[in-house]
């Protein structure tokens, strides 16, 4: 198995890809090792050019995200594709493939052929959307599922990955003891993940089997991004308890990741 960036980092090794990120930046490959190690820049690959790399973190250029993917409204391949390649065109560093009807394998794949740039992706979506279509019920997801999905889609190329693991028991009970929220659950993969969690009288298993997330995503070397599930979704809410609570969690687990 190749090690990844963060492995060869510790192992004081400068990747092609670290060279090819200072090179961008204008910086000594040696600096861009040396926050890697550190856990302050992550490096991104594309899968139809290896050489396509996107360095994102701390003294880097600020990169521009686009986003796309099907909805029970508008559900064409073609649109995707052609959608992500005028993002590329435009300039947009990264893609996020947002998909929530159709083929999601399908249209995946050929969103990943249509690009070079690094595309990221939220395994909830996928994971969610076949559960609600073959039981017409988010609480019937089963976490193997979940968890095969995420190899598969790092199998597939995905280079990074958003990952709801900082909602937990513990967040959820900050929320009802506060009581009340003005703009509610604004996240779509958390608030999925929440509502699982209340039909189950579960723990979130990305958070309870963290460990086993690395392990896959490591194996790929696809980036983690943990994602905000508990966000604010209107002023009033921003940095409350339940927020608060998840994003006290995610540096913990960016920690444990490192």
């Amino acid at each position: 198995m190749e090690e990844n960036q963060l492995q060869l980092a510790v192992k004081k090794c400068i990747s092609p890809e670290m060279e090819a990120v200072a090179k961008q930046e204008g910086l000594e490959p040696e600096l861009i090792r040396q926050r890697v190690e550190d856990g302050q820049i992550v490096i991104l690959k594309g899968r139809m050019n290896e050489k396509r790399v996107v360095g994102i973190g701390k003294g880097l250029h600020t990169k521009v995200n686009a986003s796309i993917g099907t909805s029970s409204d508008v559900c064409d391949v073609e649109h995707e594709k052609r959608k992500a390649r005028i993002a590329e065109e435009s300039g947009a560093d990264t893609l996020m493939e947002l998909s929530a009807a159709g083929d999601l394998d399908f249209i995946r794949r050929q969103v990943l052929d249509s690009v070079s740039m690094p595309v990221g992706n939220v395994p909830l979506y996928q994971a969610f959307c076949e559960t609600i279509r073959k039981h017409k019920d988010p609480g019937k997801l089963d976490p193997e599922r979940l968890f095969d999905l995420i190899e598969q889609q790092c199998a597939d190329g995905i280079g990074f990955m958003a990952v709801h693991c900082g909602i937990n028991l513990f967040s959820m009970e900050r929320m009802r003891y506060q009581g009340y929220r003005y703009g509610g659950l604004c996240s779509k993969g958390g608030t999925l993940m929440i509502q699982w969690m209340l039909t189950n009288q579960r723990e979130n298993p990305l958070f309870e089997q963290f460990e086993r997330v690395c392990d896959i995503l490591k194996q790929y070397d696809t980036v983690l991004s943990l994602g905000n599930g508990i966000r604010a979704g209107a002023i009033h809410d921003s940095l409350d308890r339940a927020q608060m609570a998840e994003l006290v969690l995610n540096c913990e687990l960016a920690e444990r990741a490192r």
